[in-house]
């Protein structure tokens, strides 16, 4: 059984061209450099290493391999309507951005929604998080899932999927449910509207995952291009503990916080609790449902100790 793991393992990452950094930051040259320090610090999530160095080095060039792949994904859609006589009705260009909690892949999102809309023409970017698809409180409880929030079965992944094909198909207006991380829980009557982009960024822990049943759409299907942020969980445990300690000194404060009971708690007591939230959630999660789907992925970031991008695997066409 392990020589198959290996086996396997192996032949997943033959599907790549391995870059090194210095390699794909060559790709940078002559390309301009669209974001102020100002603006980078405003996009990075808690505990994120963000700089101008790292968007112009590795995000920069990914942005242009993006518009590339969008542009040619448009000129075989009108291409192929001109084949059947049709009008052209180009669908937006759906990007899904996959990894662990803590491996900065929010941040990732929000800094290519920024690039993606600074293409020439100006293109309208969406994103939308999967967090709005998990299930309320009140029904993961019912359903004896409170602890297991993140995994794929506390999401209504049918939900997502028919948001996805509306998007897709065209609609004018779609709306998804909206969640709340300061009371970690949907807002009941609440939701975050998508008007027809050309791009929609899609970021969510398990958007990668194949169909719990076969011959099922999975969301992955209705991908254009799709990117895996990749770190040893090692790193990952790392990250997240200085986040909840960050949010331990900020957003759990607020009164309306979830987790307002953790605002004021040792740092031995908040180490000891993110270290037991990543050992009984986010790790086995990572582990069993987010890690395996990395070779479905276009494109794998793979990130160091300090947060910022060291290779990166790009799936040959």
């Amino acid at each position: 059984m392990p020589e198959e793991t290996t086996l396997s393992a192996a032949s997943a990452e033959s599907l790549y061209r391995e870059i090194e950094r210095s390699d794909w930051a060559r790709l940078a040259r002559g390309m301009d450099q669209p974001l102020t320090e100002a603006e980078v610090v405003q996009l990075r999530g808690l505990g994120d290493m963000l700089d101008v160095t790292e968007v112009r080095e590795v995000y920069v060039p990914l942005s242009r391999l993006l518009s590339l792949r969008a542009s040619a994904t448009k000129r075989l859609g009108a291409e192929e309507s001109t084949f059947l006589g049709e009008p052209d009705e180009t669908t937006p260009f759906v990007i899904g951005v996959a990894g662990s909690v803590a491996v900065g892949k929010s941040t990732i999102a929000r800094l290519l929604r920024e690039l993606v809309s600074r293409w020439p023409g100006t293109p309208h970017v969406e994103l939308v998080t999967t967090d709005g698809f998990l299930y309320p409180n009140a029904e993961l409880e019912r359903r004896g899932l409170m602890d297991r929030k993140g995994f794929p079965e506390s999401y209504d992944r049918r939900a997502l999927i028919a948001f996805l094909t509306a998007v897709k198909s065209g609609a004018a207006e779609v709306h998804a449910p909206y969640y709340s991380h300061m009371r970690y829980d949907i807002v009941p009557d609440a939701h975050t509207s998508v008007h027809r982009p050309d791009v929609l960024i899609v970021e969510g822990l398990n958007v990668l995952q194949p169909p719990p049943v076969p011959h099922d759409v999975a969301v992955s299907d209705l991908f254009d291009f799709s990117i895996y942020v990749d770190a040893d969980p090692a790193h990952i445990q790392r990250w997240y503990t200085d986040r909840f300690l960050a949010l331990r000194d900020a957003a759990f404060s607020n009164p309306n916080s979830f987790f307002r009971g953790l605002a004021d708690i040792s740092d031995e007591d908040a180490r000891e609790r993110a270290a037991y939230y990543w050992n009984s959630i986010n790790l086995p999660n990572l582990i069993e449902n987010v890690l395996p789907t990395r070779h479905r992925a276009s494109l794998v970031l793979r990130k160091g100790a300090s947060h910022a991008v060291e290779t990166v695997l790009l799936r040959k066409l």
